[in-house]
């Protein structure tokens, strides 16, 4: 679907044209007439952020809602009816009825030291638990060695979360959530810490915990542990899937963007890829890239297929300006450059039969931040 291109809710609508249509909407973002429809959207934090969970044609997406591309977007969402539907329109023209996921029920519990669970972990689209354990990160308190596009201590300084989440907590609000609202896997990542591990122990000692207390798939994530042999320890400590995230992968925008974690060379995460993928196996180990950075379409996809070859799953989502972030006015990719990577990918993936619904857990498996998945159709 281009910018020229109109549907009303009664046309019939193709599967390529829903797949664009959220591919576009994942670029420009949403405005919302009814800002409290369905479930609380995020500011600041870790992961996914300045986003709202979307229902689109079946599919549930993160859409950007808070961002300044998004109070521009030629996209609203008009509010709900008594069924929970909602017009999507561009301008004034309807063309299509999308919804919101509800609000989960585990959010409304606390711990017995009287932590509230939303400051524990939060839900992403539909049915996945996620957190970040430690909210506080080595690059993040350095303004030389910062990711820009980082808003990991947002959320902690606004008294959203809390810096460290114990193994118990997590426990305890993983049931809550699985029995409360179904959910079907878990993220758990983290800061960096200044340690060699590079927060794998934390994970483990969290996985440990939330696996004896519930059998829910668990995804971790961190950058490359100075030692490979953590991939064991944390493949034993119940953790099936793991993430380690390039973000960007040409070495001068590393430089730019995210100078602490270029201190990380891409070949260092490439060689610990091929260690992790040695334990997970194939489709188990994934990375986040985040396009319109400034990598060219040609670089992403190179390394792409260098992944693929390996057995780790390039999980590609167009990059989010996050308020009160050094990008918060860089612009974000365009449906087109989104199309000219994912199209591609996706193909590719198809034709490694290394697909998102294969992936036990995690950011690939959920599939909210990025239309990939569509694209392996």
């Amino acid at each position: 679907m281009n910018a020229n291109m109109s549907l009303s809710p009664a046309e019939p609508r193709t599967q390529r044209q829903m797949t664009e249509l959220r591919t576009e909407l994942q670029s420009v973002g949403l405005r919302l007439v009814d800002p409290n429809a369905g479930a609380a959207s995020r500011r600041g934090g870790a992961g996914p952020s300045d986003h709202k969970a979307v229902t689109v044609d079946g599919v549930t997406i993160m859409v950007p809602v808070h961002t300044s591309s998004a109070w521009n977007s030629p996209f609203i969402a008009g509010a709900p009816d008594e069924s929970g539907a909602s017009a999507l329109l561009r301008g004034t023209i309807p063309i299509a009825s999308i919804s919101f996921p509800n609000a989960p029920r585990f959010t409304k519990l606390q711990t017995l030291d009287g932590v509230p669970y939303s400051h524990i972990a939060t839900l992403h689209s539909t049915d996945v638990l996620a957190t970040t354990v430690l909210q506080t990160c080595i690059r993040y308190e350095s303004r030389k060695k910062t990711c820009k596009f980082c808003a990991i201590g947002q959320s902690l300084a606004a008294g959203r979360t809390i810096a460290r989440k114990t193994p118990e907590q997590l426990a305890e609000v993983a049931r809550a959530a699985v029995l409360l609202d179904g959910v079907k896997h878990m993220v758990l990542t983290t800061g960096t810490p200044p340690t060699p591990d590079r927060g794998a122990q934390i994970l483990c000692e969290s996985a440990f915990a939330i696996k004896a207390a519930v059998d829910l798939p668990i995804q971790a994530q961190c950058e490359p542990p100075d030692n490979d042999a953590w991939f064991e320890r944390m493949k034993a400590s119940g953790i099936d899937t793991l993430g380690m995230h390039l973000e960007v992968v040409t070495p001068e925008v590393r430089a730019r963007v995210m100078p602490g974690k270029a201190s990380v060379p891409v070949s260092r995460y490439m060689e610990a890829f091929k260690a992790a993928v040695g334990v997970f196996g194939k489709g188990q180990v994934s990375t986040y890239i985040l396009a319109g950075l400034g990598d060219t379409a040609e670089a992403i996809l190179s390394i792409s297929r260098e992944l693929i070859d390996m057995g780790v799953y390039p999980f590609v989502v167009p990059f989010v300006p996050i308020s009160g972030t050094p990008l918060e006015d860089h612009p974000p990719p365009s449906h087109a450059f989104m199309k000219s990577i994912l199209e591609p990918l996706g193909a590719m993936l198809r034709d490694a039969q290394m697909r998102s619904a294969d992936i036990k857990a995690g950011c690939g498996k959920c599939g909210a931040c990025s239309s990939l998945a569509s694209y392996e159709a």
